[in-house]
């Protein structure tokens, strides 16, 4: 059990940069973490890590070690879940992190179906726009959009929603109805940037099988997307949601759809629809609690946003 948690703090060191990250990720002290690490050491008969104030690195003997029991947590934490799902249920801490619109809008009403369904699965939402690193924040499981995906990760595309332009009627009966993509640079545009690059998300339509980007004449920028939406609803212009925060402001009037009829004949525009991913580090992420969520997620999403 000593070499075990001397591998665990160990591991999680390495991974996350230092003895102290990889102690709060564990849930323990840097200096219990330090002291596993060391009888680990005193165990093998060799020096694993050189220790400075400012860096951790590894020894060559490090660096042999680690490549053999890197994987070794997860294989574990695999092999007691998949034990586990024989006799009971899927259990354990489950760490979601979701872009934050979509955790807001779109998880947070599903969590309840699923902790009720699992109640031995402890469910911990991170909603957040900027990037997320499954290891040095422990997450299990992440919700992504194309500009979030990273190389090794893997990833299954789960949604595809409706992009909705739109604006307050008080300003439409100010500045007139755009009717086409290419009038937008005429109008008050609200952006969203993206906290991952700094970039504005872009204004995408399809004509005639030609994917363009529309242009636009910025008024505001937000990182935030109900920021741009409550600045819509309050005629600062034109903004792009998801379908999942537009509709409620169109329903209840605040707002007015754009390009109602795009799509619907010969040169007309399409408006290019908002993808989502479900991410996982590697295989060894999928434990039962994360394939629990994932189907979850799955058979609650609507028809209609279905790839």
């Amino acid at each position: 059990m000593d070499t075990l948690r001397g591998i665990e703090s160990f591991v999680k060191a390495v991974e996350s940069g230092s003895i102290a990250a990889g102690a709060r990720l564990l849930g323990i002290s840097a200096a219990a973490a330090s002291q596993n690490i060391a009888r680990l050491e005193a165990s093998l008969g060799i020096r694993l890590l050189t220790r400075t104030t400012r860096s951790l690195a590894l020894t060559e003997s490090g660096e042999l070690y680690f490549a053999q029991v890197r994987n070794v947590l997860r294989d574990l934490e695999l092999a007691r879940s998949n034990a586990t799902l024989q006799h009971d249920h899927p259990q354990g801490r489950l760490r979601i992190a979701a872009s934050a619109a979509f955790g807001r809008y779109v998880l947070a009403p599903m969590l309840p179906a699923f902790t009720a369904r699992y109640p031995r699965i402890a469910c911990e939402l991170s909603t957040t726009d900027r990037s997320v690193n499954h290891i040095q924040e422990s997450v299990d499981i992440s919700i992504r959009i194309p500009q979030q995906l990273e190389d090794g990760l893997v990833a299954r595309h789960i949604a595809s929603v409706p992009s909705i332009y739109c604006a307050s009627p008080a300003y439409l009966h100010k500045a007139g109805v755009p009717d086409s993509p290419e009038a937008l640079r005429e109008h008050a545009c609200l952006a969203f940037k993206v906290a991952v690059d700094g970039r504005l998300m872009p204004w995408r339509f399809v004509r005639d099988g030609v994917r363009f980007e529309a242009p636009i004449r910025v008024a505001l920028i937000s990182d935030d997307i109900d920021v741009l939406a409550r600045a819509a609803v309050n005629g600062g212009g034109i903004t792009r949601l998801a379908a999942f925060v537009a509709e409620p402001l169109l329903a209840s009037g605040q707002l007015q759809q754009l390009f109602v009829e795009s799509g619907r004949a010969d040169g007309q525009a399409l408006i290019e629809p908002l993808d989502y991913y479900l991410c996982v580090r590697d295989r060894y992420e999928l434990t039962p609690k994360v394939r629990a969520f994932v189907d979850h997620v799955a058979q609650n999403l609507r028809d209609d946003w279905r790839p």
